[in-house]
């Protein structure tokens, strides 16, 4: 075994990706190569990342021919610190020998910091990693240093390379884009899930039973800036369950749920919002046929609050996972943005999702949950479905809605849909629920909340209508609440509604 060591940042040369400056230390290098079959090799770096590392650092690793495997260890320090301060966190990932540019075709996989270990070799790689040929070349392992302590963060690198005759490649396999649906209906989805290709706890077919048993029809594969777990997913998708393909993107100034991409898509996330690169990436979700979805924006953990703004925004998630006062404060957001799109007539506004950001038990899969109304169970009709709106967010399969605006000459919209009427015509709003019992409606417009119901009875049915007209409120939206805990503070959400727009369309 051989040792290496990198004395803080000293040895390092300056490595710009396009976007921020990242840092590239000196070289590891290996003396064996193919004459040493069926042998290995190790190699030890030692180092200490100081305060205000960047946020990228790549060590290089020189690859000889021949080599069937690498396998990479790390270690790090974690000092204590005072409260409040942040100590250690270290993540790491691996590019080959094609390079790090970003959005480039060399990123061979990320594990963040959930796995101290992490091998690739042809026929097999750890779960976030990407099986494939260990090629001669330099590589690069990555490391994120996430925070680091006042005192630096040292860290221990473990590489071994064996040689020998690389396995056979396997051809990945992808689950079916479309499901058996019922034509155009109601189905329902969670989107924002984490198997143990990133940081979750469940295989793949353990998330299937548990979505199959939440009632869900679909769901999204969303791992942390890895789409590793795409040729995972064949064996569990069926005719009952629809399986779409994405990457939750996770960038140091907030993360982004890609939606239903196309198999084998990676995006990058290799930049914060200050870098102006992100609507590069956004377009590459589209342009890989998925939508962009900002997730949990009012998170309060390091890097999970949304910086980027919401002009390349195809949805947003509101709600995420258990009710928190972060998700009230994003859908007190996204309300805002529903206001401000009033004055752009109702053009630009951006629809809400709610997903389980489940990663392991207990966490349940499909609480809360996204409800379409889509043409089929398709990737390409509930997306369609997803970006117009036309959905509700409910806590559970318990829980169904139908909310409604008529007025006019016989005139009706759903949710998402604009009641197309003059300015002062009487509009009549009415939201049928079930399962929610002793649940509060409320109707909530770009004034606020207009209608405050009594409680829902026991049996968790109800009806509750309101009469407005399009001067008086230009959208209505729906939520149901759970009983208040405390004080002024509204209850829980139960489940709540995209808006209807009501009034003349600028178009019509």
């Amino acid at each position: 075994m051989c040792e290496d060591h990198h004395a803080g940042l000293g040895r390092r040369a300056l490595f710009v990706t396009g976007a921020a400056a990242a840092l590239t230390l000196g070289s590891v290098t290996f003396a064996r190569g193919a004459d040493d079959m069926q042998h290995s090799e190790t190699r030890t770096v030692r180092g200490t990342l100081p305060p205000g590392s960047p946020d990228f650092v790549y060590v290089p690793v020189e690859i000889p021919d021949g080599v069937r495997e690498i396998k990479v260890s790390y270690t790090y320090d974690r000092p204590s610190v005072p409260a409040g301060t942040q100590g250690n966190a270290l993540d790491i990932g691996m590019f080959d020998e094609r390079g790090t540019e970003l959005g480039g075709k060399g990123f061979r996989g990320w594990s963040g910091g959930a796995r101290t270990e992490f091998f690739i070799r042809a026929d097999e790689a750890t779960p976030g990693y990407l099986p494939g040929p260990v090629r001669e070349g330099t590589w690069h392992i990555a490391l994120g240093p996430y925070t680091v302590a006042p005192q630096g963060l040292d860290y221990e690198l473990t590489i071994t390379l064996t040689y020998g005759e690389p396995g056979e490649a396997a051809r990945p396999t992808y689950p079916p884009q479309r499901a058996k649906g019922r034509g155009r209906a109601w189905y329902r989805g969670d989107c924002h899930l984490h198997s143990w290709y990133s940081d979750g706890r469940r295989t793949p077919a353990e998330i299937a039973a548990l979505a199959r048993e939440a009632g869900l029809d679909f769901i999204n594969s969303s791992e942390h800036n890895t789409h590793s777990a795409h040729a995972h997913w064949a064996d569990v998708a069926g005719d009952d369950l629809l399986v779409m393909l994405g990457e939750e993107v996770t960038t140091r100034n907030g993360h982004v749920v890609a939606l239903g991409t196309e198999p084998g898509t990676f995006i990058d996330w290799r930049y914060r919002a200050r870098d102006n690169r992100f609507g590069r990436f956004a377009r590459q979700i589209r342009r890989s046929g998925g939508l962009v979805v900002p997730a949990h924006p009012h998170a309060t953990c390091v890097g999970c609050n949304w910086k980027f703004g919401f002009g390349e925004a195809d949805a947003v998630e509101v709600w995420n996972g258990p009710w928190t006062p972060d998700d009230e404060m994003a859908l007190a957001d996204w309300d805002s943005m529903l206001v401000a799109s009033v004055r752009e007539n109702g053009r630009g506004w951006i629809p809400a999702m709610g997903n389980s950001d489940a990663h392991r038990s207990p966490d349940p899969v499909g609480s809360p949950q996204t409800v379409v109304l889509a043409d089929d169970l398709t990737r390409e009709a509930i997306q369609e479905g997803i970006k117009a709106g036309r959905s509700y967010v409910a806590e559970s399969k318990n829980v169904s809605l139908t909310f409604t605006a008529t007025g006019g000459r016989g005139r009706r919209a759903g949710i998402g849909e604009r009641l197309d009427v003059d300015r002062d015509t009487p509009v009549t709003v009415r939201l049928e629920a079930s399962g929610a019992p002793r649940c509060t409606v409320r109707f909530v417009t770009d004034q606020g909340v207009l209608l405050t119901s009594a409680p829902l009875p026991v049996s968790g049915s109800g009806v509750v209508e309101w009469r407005t007209t399009p001067s008086y409120a230009a959208y209505v939206r729906a939520e149901l609440r759970h009983e208040a805990a405390v004080g002024p503070l509204p209850g829980a959400l139960a489940a709540f509604t995209n808006p209807i727009f009501l009034g003349r369309s600028p178009h019509s």
